[in-house]
């Protein structure tokens, strides 16, 4: 294997934790709501919650003071060195970049990103965390 294949698969492994990052920051809040009416008692967990609280909480922040992810940057580095100018891998790579990036005005991000964090931290309240649960 190249070196560009090895960088381009790297980028790829950055752009699946990415994703992964986002599916947990938007599934996580979704199944703390849902585990709320269900009573299940694991979407108390505190860790879990410190998590996902930390999560979206440095997007907002990245929003706010107009900074890109950093794994953004990083899965872009990679492309560049591996020599990708565009996305013309596979089909699942196309959909999971479309999926983290989208063409809107900042702001548009900055307040989505804001009021889903509120959203979080409403869940703090709502469905309050303990050190105790399953």
């Amino acid at each position: 294997m190249t070196e560009q294949a090895l960088l381009a698969l790297a980028a790829d492994a950055v752009l699946l934790i990415h994703l992964a990052v986002a599916i947990f920051i938007v599934f996580g809040l979704l199944l703390i709501y849902l585990g709320y009416f269900l009573q299940w008692l694991w979407v108390r967990n505190f860790w879990f919650r410190v998590a996902h609280l930390l999560c979206i909480g440095i997007v907002v922040v990245q929003s706010w003071l107009g900074e890109i992810c950093p794994l953004t940057t990083w899965e872009m580095a990679l492309r560049a060195r591996a020599g990708e100018v565009a996305y013309s891998g596979t089909f699942i790579q196309h959909w999971m970049q479309y999926l983290l990036y989208y063409n809107a005005p900042e702001w548009v991000f900055t307040v989505s990103y804001t009021m889903f964090g509120c959203l979080v931290v409403a869940s703090w309240f709502i469905v309050s965390p303990t050190r105790n649960s399953n």
